[in-house]
């Protein structure tokens, strides 16, 4: 089967109208979120790096370090290579981060093919590299890549998110999600931008009742 991928705006409206009609949780969020977004970008190496740079980070501050990365022209392989721990140091990036950059740069990843290999062996091909987990490989594969059916089972946004909107008793674990999720397939990637734009949503409310 061929896998679905995610190019427009009118890919996710399709992908929510069909989870609306199958989930009435979810029929119940769209009413509160309003569009989605597309969510889409570029891939590759610096795709991937970027990635790295996020981990653990607040969007802010995974900006602050990829917007240095940029401006020293350290976003392709080579790059990366020949800058040494140092001036990496130097952007923002922590000693594990370097480590990890620098690993990924060695890896030689043919993000050309990750377009149409099968989801569990790009997974398998980006975790390989140190430093990358599932739910970085995951993230890749759904916003780079457009894949519509990764879900990222390992985000705590999402866990927290469907705890609230599916009434359960406390947040499920990645295993448990990934459970709960499978009813979703094939549009497991809208999914998850209706629980992340629902968990902001009720947080809003939440600081708005602060």
């Amino acid at each position: 089967m061929t896998t679905r991928i995610i190019h427009t705006d009118a890919d996710v409206t399709e992908g929510a109208a069909w989870l609306a009609g199958r989930v009435p949780e979810f029929a119940r969020a769209l009413e509160q979120v309003g569009p989605l977004p597309l969510r889409r970008r570029s891939g590759g190496f610096p795709a991937m790096l970027q990635a790295i740079c996020g981990q653990q980070l607040s969007v802010a501050s995974a900006a602050a370090v990829w917007g240095r990365l940029c401006d020293a022209e350290l976003t392709e392989p080579e790059a990366v290579l020949s800058a040494g721990e140092q001036r990496l140091r130097a952007c923002g990036l922590s000693g594990p981060k370097v480590r990890y950059a620098l690993a990924l740069a060695e890896a030689g990843i043919d993000y050309d093919a990750l377009a149409t290999t099968p989801e569990d062996e790009a997974i398998a091909t980006l975790t390989a590299v140190k430093g990358i987990g599932t739910w970085t490989a995951e993230i890749y594969l759904k916003f780079a890549i457009g894949r519509a059916d990764v879900i990222a089972a390992g985000d705590l946004a999402l866990q927290e998110a469907a705890r609230d909107l599916f009434g359960l008793s406390e947040r499920p674990t990645e295993k448990a999600f990934r459970a709960l999720a499978a009813d979703w397939s094939p549009w497991r990637a809208v999914a998850a931008r209706i629980l992340w734009a629902y968990y902001r949503v009720q947080k809003n409310r939440e600081g708005i009742s602060e």
